[in-house]
């Protein structure tokens, strides 16, 4: 591909043709059912060809319509093993490149950002890109002091791609629900669209950047690259070499998988903590899994241990912020639901406004509901495999559930629903990896609430004022879930949507 396709007409076209071809591979599954082929087979046929177009449009147009793909991708270990085989290599294809922009496009916007002898920024520099995702393609590079950096460079136009494809793509998002099931996503695009202008910001991301890179200077367990240089549109960072996670999914060692899950949980739970911030974008593609002396720049060191490996966490675009941590109130509810307490949990849930107060439901059934969801949080150490969550998105997702039913009454506000991603695509990327994960000993370290003793505390960590900030819920659910997550600060907008498959 030459350029970013940038005129609305084509990229409308193109994304117009998905629901077209939706539509045309259902009559030709129906003509093979009457042919005498089984439901069944046409059924996994009509998915495959389905998924085949879709990934491969997504992957092609970049933009709105590639961000929409990177985040199902995430999903596909809750797909059935006979319909997500198939495609599985396209959809891991999402979360790394995408068909590069010509050097002279990249000549062009750096010229224009950083000036006519943007050359001399650099030692060298790498026309061919080392990563091309959905706004802006990465090229390794040389900084004038000697420093290995990644140049980020924002395709031109993005910004218009994306509110397009978003806009597009929502007219008709209920046709790719049944991709990946248990997750609904009308409200996920609504939830991309809305943070567009902070995707497309990169002074914003490199202050999220600087933040938890001084946070996190020191961690035995977690690297941030620096930020170099910021300018619109371009963002210089040191460079970190490693092994993409995408390829760990596909290829690492039992010791590799289960360190990087155990170090991916404690980023999750660890960086609001620290940072007040929340790393957003958690797909495959935005870590690298760094032996123990890579520092920036610096080359692997063979034969290390998968224990002391460490993660290497990159792309801070979508963060959310979360001034006092994870709020208590997701420690609260996950020590109640673990214990039994189905009233206390209710109760959490309407105050939440979970539950709605139209809504009446039986305390007994929801909790019921919710202790599969968090079974991750209950032993000691849980594997993370690609059959469980596909029961657990099964269980939610299939109309003739009890789950699915009662999953629908429950209320997922706005202000609830990017940790609630994150939260679900962490999870996600957990199962991908079949990862043993000490999950646990993350909560106990850095959750508001999670030990009964901490809970006991009347002024730690997520007061009441706090929690006018920022609220939140049992973590580890399938999209329908509707246990209450973490909550920005937009805690004032309106309600949202019925949490359903």
């Amino acid at each position: 591909m030459s350029d970013l396709p940038r005129k609305a007409v084509t990229r409308t076209a193109k994304l117009a043709a998905l629901p077209l071809g939706f539509a045309g591979r259902a009559t030709w599954g129906l003509g093979k059912r009457i042919g005498g082929k089984s439901a069944e087979l046409v059924a996994r046929e009509v998915q495959q060809r389905t998924a085949d177009q879709l990934f491969k449009t997504l992957g092609e147009l970049k933009g709105g319509a590639m961000k929409v793909g990177q985040a199902l991708s995430v999903f596909e270990s809750a797909l059935p093993e006979e319909i997500a085989g198939p495609y599985r290599a396209a959809l891991t294809k999402l979360q790394e490149a995408a068909p590069p922009l010509p050097a002279r496009t990249v000549h062009r916007v750096l010229a224009e950002r950083m000036g006519e002898g943007w050359r001399e920024c650099f030692l060298e520099f790498e026309d061919a890109p080392a990563a091309a995702a959905s706004i802006g393609q990465v090229h390794r590079a040389v900084w004038h002091d000697g420093r290995d950096v990644a140049v980020k460079v924002q395709y031109p136009g993005a910004g218009e791609a994306l509110l397009s494809d978003l806009a597009q793509l929502g007219r008709f998002a209920r046709l790719l629900g049944p991709l990946v099931p248990g997750v609904d996503v009308k409200p996920l695009i609504k939830e991309l669209r809305d943070r567009v202008s902070e995707e497309l910001d990169y002074e914003l991301e490199a202050q999220a950047q600087r933040e938890h890179a001084v946070e996190f200077a020191d961690d035995p367990d977690v690297v941030i690259p620096q930020v170099v240089h910021q300018a619109d549109q371009v963002l210089v960072t040191e460079w970190i070499d490693g092994i993409p996670l995408s390829e760990v999914i596909v290829e690492g060692t039992a010791e590799q998988r289960d360190r990087a899950g155990q170090l991916l949980a404690r980023f999750l739970f660890s960086g609001p903590a620290r940072t007040g911030l929340l790393h957003a974008d958690p797909h495959p593609g935005n870590f690298r899994l760094l032996p123990p002396a890579q520092d920036a720049g610096h080359p692997e060191e063979e034969g290390a241990p998968a224990g002391s490996w460490r993660l290497g966490v990159l792309d801070f675009g979508t963060v959310d912020r979360l001034p006092g941590g994870l709020p208590r109130t997701i420690g609260d509810s996950l020590r109640m639901a673990l214990a039994g307490d189905a009233a206390g949990v209710y109760e959490m849930l309407c105050d939440e406004n979970f539950v709605k107060e139209s809504i009446d439901l039986d305390p007994d059934e929801v909790l019921d509901y919710l202790l599969p969801l968090i079974e991750p949080t209950r032993a000691e150490e849980f594997a993370f495999t690609r059959g469980w969550i596909r029961d657990q998105a099964a269980r939610v997702a299939d109309p003739r559930s009890p789950a699915h039913q009662l999953g629908r009454q429950l209320n997922l506000p706005p202000s609830y629903v990017l940790i609630h991603r994150v939260t679900l695509s962490t999870i996600g990327v957990l199962c991908q990896l079949g990862a043993t994960v000490r999950m646990r000993d993350e909560l106990e370290e850095w959750l508001p609430g999670f030990l009964a003793e901490a809970a006991e505390a009347p002024e730690a960590d997520g007061g009441p004022e706090d929690r006018l900030e920022s609220a939140g819920g049992p973590e580890g659910k399938s999209e329908n879930a509707g246990g209450p997550e973490g909550k920005s600060e937009n805690a004032g907008e309106p309600e949202g949507e019925a949490v359903q498959a």
